[in-house]
């Protein structure tokens, strides 16, 4: 410290605490500082607690401390040792951001860390502060930080409903559970519009637009009550865990479970948003599912991705995710929830026509109908985001080729029909016709089957009823015929593309254990270990038709690129930089992940039990591409296999 201080017995005992606690732990403590929105005081008051822990002789540095230029504020920062930030060009402007490594380097007993939920600029580490924060925790420094209520993730609907305007900038609420403490700092409505108008939290037009749009009294009373309400509930659940620790008879809740039902559909996002909430207030494990079957299979990529957003957003806010394969999504869903004890299940109720309905199914109903003793709670769909509806436009659009296809099967067929009609005879025709139905939809699925079910049918009474060349029909016995030719064309198309599905679902699982079992058979059989690495490198890109990189460290722990595949791959510091941190912290990193997102490449670590023993990195050929959840895990296992064989290799050498 800059100066002799004498710390008061009271802060030396809660010293003491802090530092058993963090012992018990493992890692720093959290305390947060929550509020309703800005300019209520947030920052104000992380910096009177830090002037008081200084005092006492606490260790406490200021990491990022946004005073937005307010001179009460700024006044507060004096005495206190400022971590100079990053500098990083982007697009002109030069960002200023945390600098995690110098804060890490410095290791105070205390850092302040303003606005949790910040995005970080492109070429961070971290896209998000609150990954920073995770990293200072990690490292046992403990973290002072403060938050607006409307950041935390599985309220965002709820914000949307009263505010009005979609918050982006949100984090999930697991780290929120990590604080040890949390703080609300209040302010009445009317005061904190009152330091609007006098320019105490925006500068004046800024705050007039703000008054406008977020900052009405409605909206602030509401975000008030919810963070009182989220603040009350963590009360509640330390008082539990207190209770729990300390042997205290209660009465405990009785171990409620809820399952979210999942789709590739952008009304999940809310789903799982309500059931994370839930699952927090009821103290509750959850789950989150989704059951690709022939009518939910995502069949365009904005499907595809919005599917891979879907189970992402769940992982964090902290659910466990299951992807399961089954031709009836009601009783699969209700086996599992049987057999993980759930007591409550999610779904959804998008907004589709009642033809649609009608052709599809209702699986909500079968949910149910289904559901005997475990409740059943739907949520309605809201309005479609026009972004969504525009992406969703241009999905139909291309998806006319196969109805196409369906078309010139048909005409091809009544063409052969029509050269030997003679020979052919009318039932038998009809019996020739079923077969652009059945091939239909076994090629495109069972709509174009049904596409195809009715232009059989218009044909044969066109070309081949009398009379001929006219849609109308001389002889009403004709009528029961084409009823019953109309439903058999439809009853086939559906079970050929019930024989399509479960082909390919076949074929898929079993060329993800085929691909298992030879790429575990062959590195177990090679010889040496450069041989190892180049048949792993060449097996996964082939796999993934991707670019391949296996990095492993040498003697002093640094990381080298031991094998490789790929014609455009740069090895820099920055990629060295990315490999190393999953090296050391043992998780995922880069493209399509949540840390270090700006990479090109997508980095494993390759981890035994006992320790991470290289990285892998794996690298698209499109930039925007994303790995599907069965690549990603089939990828995982890849990994988990090649770490056992390069820890059996170093071991036998």
């Amino acid at each position: 410290m800059d100066r002799e201080c004498r710390p008061s017995p009271d802060s030396l005992l809660r010293r003491l605490k802090r530092v058993e606690q963090e012992e018990k732990l493992g890692r720093g403590a959290l305390k947060i500082i929550l509020g309703s929105a800005a300019g209520v005081g947030k920052t104000y008051h992380m910096l009177e607690e830090a002037q008081s822990l200084r005092k006492d002789c606490v260790d406490v540095v200021a990491a990022v401390v946004e005073t937005h230029g307010r001179p009460e504020t700024e006044v507060l920062l004096e005495g206190l040792e400022v971590i100079p930030r990053r500098h990083i060009e982007h697009g002109g402007v030069t960002l200023e951001e945390l600098d995690l490594d110098a804060v890490l380097q410095r290791h105070p007993a205390i850092a302040l860390v303003d606005e949790l939920a910040h995005t970080n600029a492109p070429s961070s580490r971290h896209d998000k502060r609150y990954k920073d924060v995770e990293e200072l925790l990690e490292a046992g420094v403990d973290v002072y930080t403060t938050l607006n209520i409307q950041h935390i993730e599985s309220l965002n609907d709820i914000v949307y409903q009263i505010t009005g305007v979609k918050v982006r900038e949100t984090l999930p609420d697991r780290i929120v559970e990590l604080a040890e403490e949390i703080e609300v700092v209040d302010l009445p409505p009317e005061e904190l519009l009152q330091r609007l108008k006098d320019g105490k939290v925006y500068i004046p037009h800024k705050a007039e637009q703000a008054m406008q749009r977020f900052f009405r009294k409605g909206n602030l009373l509401g975000l008030r009550e919810m963070a009182l309400r989220y603040a009350a509930r963590k009360v509640d659940e330390d008082m539990r865990s207190y209770m729990q620790g300390h042997g205290i008879i209660g009465p405990w809740p009785a171990g409620s479970r809820l399952l979210v039902c999942i789709s590739t559909s952008p009304l999940s996002e809310r789903l799982i948003r309500t059931g994370q909430s839930m699952a927090a207030d009821l103290d509750a494990e959850w789950f989150a599912v989704y059951v690709e079957s022939p009518q939910e299979a995502p069949s365009t990529e904005a499907a595809k991705d919005q599917l891979s957003r879907n189970l992402r957003l769940a992982r964090e806010l902290g659910a466990r995710v299951e992807v399961l394969i089954a031709q009836n999504i009601a009783e699969e869903i209700h086996g599992f929830a049987r057999e993980h004890n759930v007591t409550l299940i999610v779904v959804g109720l998008p907004r589709r026509s009642l033809w649609n309905r009608w052709l599809r199914g209702s699986v909500v109903n079968d949910v149910i109908s289904q559901s005997g003793q475990i409740h059943v709670l739907v949520i309605g769909g809201t309005e479609i985001d026009p972004k969504k509806e525009v992406d969703t436009a241009h999905a139909v659009s291309g998806s006319w080729q196969p109805f196409y296809g369906s078309l010139a099967s048909v005409a091809a067929t009544v063409g052969f029909c029509w050269i030997f009609q003679q020979w052919l005879g009318l039932i038998n025709i009809a019996m020739v016709l079923l077969l652009p139905v059945v091939y239909s939809g076994m090629a495109w699925g069972r709509r174009s089957g049904w596409v195809a079910s009715l232009l059989a049918v218009v044909s044969l009474d066109f070309f081949f009823v009398p009379p001929g060349f006219n849609l109308a029909i001389e002889d009403i016995r004709y009528l029961p015929m084409f009823g019953v030719f109309f439903i058999v064309g439809i009853v086939t198309s559906f079970l050929a593309d019930l024989v399509r599905w479960q082909g390919e679902s076949a074929h898929q699982r079993e060329r993800f254990v085929s691909a298992l079992y030879s790429f575990s058979r062959d590195l177990m059989a090679t010889g040496n270990l450069e041989e190892l690495l180049r048949y792993a490198a060449k097996e996964i890109a082939e796999a993934f038709e991707c670019e391949v990189m296996i990095l492993l460290p040498d003697e002093n722990g640094s990381l080298s690129v031991r094998s490789q595949i790929g014609e455009h791959m740069i090895f820099d510091e920055r990629t060295l930089g990315v490999a190393t941190w999953v090296f050391q912290h043992a998780k995922p990193a880069g493209h399509g992940t949540e840390t270090l997102s700006s990479a090109t490449f997508s980095y494993l670590p390759m981890r035994t039990k006992e320790v991470t023993v290289g990285v892998l990195g794996v690298g698209l050929s499109k930039a925007d591409q994303l790995l599907l959840p069965e690549q990603r895990r089939l990828l995982e296992a890849f990994a988990n296999i090649l770490a056992l064989a390069l820890f059996r290799s170093k071991g036998s050498s």
